[in-house]
């Protein structure tokens, strides 16, 4: 069993950034998927970022296109979102994800991963 443990959230102004990481437990192998989702309260998860690491290729929700960046190093098994120019409404939950068992849904749909960190906090304030 992989665990996925997020960390680099908190609490900043807008315009601020911030870096969240999230490490894998063990090698998440190859030619697969994660990603970043978020959820405000009161509100669905939604995804924010996905990176195939067979590519790597990347997708970016048009609200963060240009602000934030996902990427991976295979050495570290570890995943990033780097955040800049970071608005009061990229408040919220931010979880990592990641699909180990080659799923044949969106990649951009939550039930498409079988993997889930525990979530970072991450608020903005104006």
């Amino acid at each position: 069993q992989v665990h996925l443990v997020e960390s680099g959230g908190g609490s900043v102004q807008a315009g601020g950034s911030l870096r969240l990481s999230c490490v894998a437990s063990a090698y998440t192998s190859s030619n697969n998927y994660m990603a970043w989702f978020r959820q405000a309260p009161g509100k669905e998860r939604e995804v924010v970022a996905t990176l195939y690491t067979g590519g790597p290729a990347t997708w970016y929700a048009d609200s963060v296109k240009g602000r934030f960046t996902i990427s991976r190093d295979n050495a570290k098994n570890t995943l990033y979102l780097q955040m800049n120019s970071l608005k009061p409404e990229d408040t919220g939950m931010y979880y990592c994800a990641a699909d180990l068992t080659y799923s044949s849904y969106d990649p951009r749909e939550p039930r498409s991963y079988d993997h889930w960190g525990q979530g970072t906090q991450v608020t903005v304030s104006s």
